[in-house]
């Protein structure tokens, strides 16, 4: 099933539920989909699912500002609230990828691009993105190449 018609379904279930932060929290990440649908391909248009992960991935990003900002503020009650909502975003996400998987994938790539220098770190980023299928952070990834180029 494609993650906007799981996101669907799962709307229905939080308001069948009664689930008010899973229900608040899939409307506003059905919206932001459906804006991104729009910037990408107009009104009409439909993310696939790789799109949708990148939403999915922003949502959580702004979440974990809030969280950061919210606990130097001494207002945990808020950040538990951020916390939670970053769980219910998380389900969406395909299986994150394990640290020697990673290593090895971004061996790889070197390898297979013979990259040597931090000049060439956008092209290997590039291929690294697309062969990660969103189960990696660009963050984790771009510190693991960094690491192996000079």
């Amino acid at each position: 099933m494609p993650l906007t018609q799981q996101i669907a379904e799962d709307l229905k279930t939080a308001m069948k539920a009664k689930d008010t932060v899973a229900l608040n929290v899939v409307r506003a990440l059905k919206s932001a989909l459906k804006y991104g649908a729009i910037e990408k391909f107009g009104a009409e248009g439909e993310l696939e699912d790789a799109d949708a992960i990148l939403v999915i991935r922003k949502e959580i990003k702004k979440r974990q500002d809030s969280v950061t900002s919210y606990e130097s503020a001494a207002r945990q009650d808020l950040a538990d609230v951020e916390k939670a909502e970053i769980a219910v975003l998380e389900k969406y996400l395909p299986a994150a990828m394990s640290a020697e998987d990673l290593v090895k994938l971004v061996e790889s790539v070197l390898a297979e691009l013979g990259a040597t220098s931090k000049k060439e770190m956008g092209n290997v980023m590039k291929v690294l993105q697309e062969r990660a299928e969103g189960r990696a952070d660009n963050r984790a990834l771009s510190s693991e190449v960094a690491k192996r180029l000079q």
